[in-house]
C-alpha cells in the first residue's frame, strides 16, 4: 500500500510540473525566472511551515538540519539554477530532451549513494520508458550546433543535479518528518536564487502584477513547489530511487496534453505509442 501511495505521489508531483509550464510562460512575462523562483521558494516554504505549526513537528538540531539544507542547495539552487539558464540559452526542445535523461542519471547516483543495484530489470524499465519519452517529445525538433552549447550544457547539468538532489533525498530523510524536511530543502535554494533575483529585478525590473498574475505565482509556490516537491520527496523516501525517477516521464507527456487542449498543439500517432511505453515502463519498475 506504501508502495502504491508513494508511486501515485511521483506521478502527482511530474503532472503538476507537466502542467505548470503554462501558467509559467504567462508569468515569466511579468516576472524574472530568478525572481520567480525565489517567490516559488519562499512561498513554498511558508505554506508548508503553516502546516508544521498546525502539527507541532518536533524541532531538528543542528546535525540533523545542515544537510538537509545542502541538499535543498543542490536541488532549489544550483539544479534549477542550471535549469533557468538552460532554458534560456538553449531551446524547449532541448530542455525536454536533456532533462528526460534524468531517471537514466538516478541509477549510477543510486547505486554509488544508497547502494541499490542496476538489475536487468530496472534498466529494462528506464529503457521503455525513455524511448516513450523520446517518441512523446520528438528528438528530432532538437538542435545541438555549437550556438546552443553552453544553453544545453547548462541543461545537461540540471539533469545531473536533479538527479543527485532526489537520490540525496531519500538519503537524509530517514527518520525526519517530510514535510519538515521538504520545508529544509526550500529553504537551501535561496543563497542563491535571492541574490540572482534582486539582480533581474534591479535591472530587468517588473511588469504589472495583476490578480491573474498574482494568482499564478500563488499556484506555482503552493501548488508547484510546496505541494509537488513534498509528493516528490515522499516517493524517493518510500520506494527505490530507480522506481521513483520512472514518475519524472509523466511530466512531458502531461505537459504535451495540456498543450494539445489549451495551445492546439496535435497529438501524433507517436505521442500515444509513447505514453504507452512510458506506461509500461512503470509498471516493469513497480513490479519488481
Amino acid at each position: 500500500m506504501k508502495n502504491s501511495a508513494a508511486l501515485l505521489a511521483g506521478l502527482s508531483a511530474a503532472a503538476i510540473w507537466g502542467g505548470m509550464y503554462v501558467v509559467s510562460k504567462v508569468v515569466l512575462e511579468v516576472v524574472p525566472p530568478f525572481a520567480l523562483l525565489t517567490s516559488r521558494l519562499i512561498l513554498g516554504f511558508l505554506t508548508l511551515w503553516l502546516v508544521l505549526a498546525w502539527r507541532k513537528s518536533a524541532p531538528l538540531t543542528a546535525r540533523q538540519f545542515w544537510p538537509l539544507f545542502g541538499v535543498g542547495f543542490i536541488g532549489y539552487g544550483i539544479s534549477l539554477g542550471f535549469q533557468f539558464i538552460g532554458t534560456k540559452l538553449s531551446t524547449a526542445a532541448n530542455g525536454s530532451l536533456v532533462t528526460s535523461a534524468t531517471p537514466a542519471l538516478v541509477l549510477p547516483f543510486a547505486a554509488l549513494l544508497l547502494g541499490e543495484k542496476i538489475t536487468p530489470r530496472r534498466g529494462l524499465a528506464i529503457l521503455v520508458a525513455s524511448l516513450g519519452v523520446l517518441a512523446v517529445i520528438d528528438p528530432r525538433t532538437a538542435d545541438f550546433s555549437s550556438a546552443l552549447f553552453l544553453g544545453n550544457l547548462s541543461l545537461l547539468g540540471a539533469a545531473l543535479t536533479w538527479a543527485l538532489y532526489s537520490v540525496l533525498v531519500r538519503k537524509v530523510s530517514p527518520g525526519i518528518d517530510l514535510v519538515l524536511a521538504t520545508a529544509i530543502f526550500l529553504l537551501g535554494g535561496l543563497p542563491l536564487t535571492i541574490p540572482a533575483g534582486l539582480w533581474e529585478i534591479s535591472t530587468q525590473g517588473l511588469g504589472v502584477i495583476t490578480p491573474g498574475i498574482l494568482g499564478g505565482i500563488l499556484f506555482l509556490g503552493i501548488i508547484a513547489t510546496a505541494l509537488a516537491m513534498f509528493l516528490w520527496n515522499y516517493a524517493f523516501a518510500h520506494l527505490t530511487a530507480s522506481a521513483a525517477s520512472l514518475t519524472f516521464f509523466a511530466q512531458p507527456l502531461v505537459g504535451s496534453l495540456l498543450g494539445w487542449f489549451f495551445l492546439g498543439e496535435k497529438i501524433t500517432p507517436l505521442f500515444l505509442l509513447g505514453g504507452v511505453l512510458i506506461g509500461v515502463g512503470i509498471v516493469i519498475s513497480a513490479g519488481e
